[in-house]
């Protein structure tokens, strides 16, 4: 008997991709139902959107950000009894088996909170940058598997079971655009659940990774955000590790930028982790929160 599966796509300005996306969905040999939030788009992707009979679209009257306008799907799609929700990214597309390969094996091991494809670029050839970082960090103890377990995937194309989703909750809205998946992750390790990549499973990626001073900046303050509420470790030592990026991230940037813009990037760390530190009542009941 097939599983109820709800496929997510938070959409903002995404008229570029959103057809090749649906229509790639819509070739699933496993069946599926289509979720798609609005955030509010200024082009035109909810009139492509709305040429889409077989899909369900939410628009959000203002941009809530990744991680709010997902909790809007999930809440629609667990109030529909879904069994797994499939976040799935506007700039991808997935294949015929994509899901059907992830499904089985979500199926066949309750303890996977989350399974993700292998992320490929829009070449359909090469592992997406962004994705390669962090799978080469397991490649070795997970070589000869038809999975890799990792701590982290980014949430481009995530199934998530409604036993995880049920336990965990959804995205923390403290977070804006970065850092959310992360955050998540680190809860998912907590209640016990596993992060798995599918091997057999691939789904495409057509992004341009850029950065900018303020883009790293943004991503950097995230990054101390979801260790000062990363519930695995005391709130002593998730404090140390914020701080430790206070100093640790300045470095590892040095090779990117001027000394001028190193000391403004050091001097905002410094006040960011001062803000976390008078926040720290809100840190200790939204850690308390996701513990339950």
């Amino acid at each position: 008997m097939n599983k109820k599966i709800f496929v997510i796509i938070v959409t903002y300005n995404g008229s570029k991709w959103i057809e090749k996306c649906i229509n790639s969905l819509l070739r699933s040999i496993y069946p599926i139902n289509i979720l798609v939030v609005d955030n509010c788009s200024t082009d035109d992707s909810v009139e492509l959107l709305k040429q889409f009979s077989e899909i369900h679209l939410i628009q959000s009257k203002e941009n809530l950000g990744f991680g709010k306008a997902n909790n809007i799907g999930i809440d629609y799609a667990l109030n529909n009894k879904a069994d797994y929700v499939f976040l799935l990214n506007q700039d991808t597309w997935v294949f015929d088996d994509t899901i059907s390969n992830l499904v089985v094996m979500a199926q066949n091991n309750p303890s996977f909170g989350i399974v993700s494809p292998m992320h490929f670029s829009g070449d359909e050839k090469t592992l997406d940058k962004g994705f390669v970082t962090y799978y080469n960090r397991n490649i070795e103890e997970n070589a000869g598997k038809n999975i890799a377990i990792v701590p982290f995937v980014n949430a481009a194309a995530w199934l998530v079971s409604s036993a995880c989703l049920q336990k965990v909750g959804g995205f923390e809205s403290l977070f804006g655009h970065y850092g959310e998946d992360r955050n998540y992750c680190d809860r998912v390790l907590y209640h016990q659940f596993q992060i798995v990549i599918a091997k057999n499973a691939k789904i495409c990626h057509d992004r341009k990774i850029s950065r900018s001073f303020k883009k790293d900046l943004i991503q950097s303050k995230y990054k101390m955000l979801s260790q000062v509420l990363d519930i695995n470790n005391t709130l002593f030592a998730s404090y140390a590790n914020a701080l430790q990026s206070v100093f640790g991230l300045p470095k590892y940037f040095k090779q990117s930028y001027s000394f001028t813009f190193i000391t403004q990037l050091f001097y905002n760390l410094v006040v960011y982790y001062l803000q976390l530190i008078f926040r720290m009542k809100v840190i200790k009941m939204t850690r308390k929160k996701t513990m339950i």
